[in-house]
């Protein structure tokens, strides 16, 4: 079987194809397809009629998001993510077409599309009152959901989100006081907060953003380093700074820190405090204690809310210590309060990533 598939936009041709066309030998291990390019078109051929239909579908979704997502481009990541949401969506309307085994959100199963997001399962009617399947209404709302723009850097690149599950926490962050969010390294809990944090700001829903993290490698003794108190912490909030730099500047982000719009302290610092119309980050969460936990928590003040984000498998503390677990189950239900857990499906980092922390999953189940 074969079709062919025309780019109205060559500039998303030549990006997916790469110089001298190096990248179609990864498509093609996608897809399970051959793609031969020819002028602005790419042919693509295989045995099954079903996946040249998905191969298509894929370069229409690539198209319409290519258009609507102006400057954000098209990467790996996207295509992977982009095919798996087809799958899920024609595996929901034939249960018999076979499950790919390398997918990691059918391997997950359903709770991999609903994390973060209200639950369901089965038919469901639409605004006509026609039974529609959900798991396709869900997929088709994935994809959507990754097209609407957040911020724009100060070298003027929007930021989208790059799944269901990071588009879900930007809108927990914008709608409740609280949000806790646990997930592997890579998933963007860090860089998220940050960017929600200086669209608050620059929107004025917020006077100034408050940045703090465990300084665990101190033993939140932080009194006898040299400097200052921004130069005590530094070398801990350095991911901060970087997520900081990538949205406003490095003369923007130290002006606002010179008025004290942004303010960066260690969590030991946090005690005592009333925090009004701030937006607060806490990062590395898994490395505070459940006591630490609730006083941060506790800080809360009028007009603000808070973000907190950890990754349970990289706790620095002593076995038993973190107490960011026991926290979502005490937190998970109340009013006001989200819970949003990534997995290793939404890691946006190098591809690698994803199959470093597969490995060592593998590793510590078999343990």
């Amino acid at each position: 079987m074969e079709a062919r598939y025309q780019f109205q936009d060559p500039d998303l041709l030549r990006s997916l194809c790469g110089i001298a066309d190096k990248n179609i030998p990864s498509l093609e291990d996608i897809l399970s397809v051959q793609l031969i390019p020819r002028g602005n078109e790419l042919l693509i051929q295989a045995r099954e009629a079903r996946d040249v239909e998905m191969a298509r579908q894929l370069f229409e979704r690539i198209s319409y998001d290519y258009r609507h997502r102006p400057r954000h481009g098209i990467e790996e990541f996207d295509i992977k993510y982009i095919y798996s949401m087809l799958q899920k969506k024609e595996q929901s309307r034939n249960p018999e077409t076979p499950m790919d085994p390398n997918d990691p959100l059918q391997e997950a199963g359903p709770s991999a599309m609903t994390a973060g997001m209200a639950p369901g399962t089965g038919a469901v009617q639409n605004a006509e009152g026609e039974q529609t399947d959900h798991d396709a209404v869900e997929a088709d709302e994935a994809l959507e959901s990754t097209r609407q723009k957040v911020f724009v850097t100060a070298r003027g690149k929007p930021i989208y989100p790059r799944t269901h599950r990071q588009a879900a926490y930007l809108d927990s962050v914008q709608n409740n006081p609280v949000t806790l969010c646990l997930g592997p390294a890579g998933t963007g809990k860090t860089f998220l907060a940050i960017v929600m944090a200086c669209r608050k700001l620059m929107n004025g829903e917020v006077d100034r953003i408050i940045l703090t993290r465990p300084a665990v490698e101190a033993g939140e003794s932080l009194g006898f380093l040299p400097g200052d108190l921004n130069q005590k912490v530094d070398p801990y909030l350095r991911p901060v700074y970087d997520a900081l730099y990538e949205c406003m500047g490095m003369e923007k982000v130290h002006s606002l820190i010179a008025a004290r719009r942004i303010e960066i302290a260690p969590l030991a610092y946090m005690r005592g405090r009333t925090l009004n119309q701030a937006m607060v980050v806490l990062d590395e969460a898994q490395n505070c204690t459940l006591a630490q936990l609730k006083m941060f928590l506790t800080r809360l003040g009028r007009n603000s809310s808070m973000c907190l984000g950890g990754d349970e498998s990289q706790v620095d503390l002593n076995p038993g210590k973190s107490g960011l677990l026991k926290a979502v189950r005490i937190l998970d239900g109340v009013p006001g309060i989200s819970v949003i857990r990534f997995g290793k499906e939404d890691i946006v980092r190098n591809a690698i990533v994803e199959r470093i922390v597969a490995a060592f999953e593998k590793e510590e189940s078999e343990a």
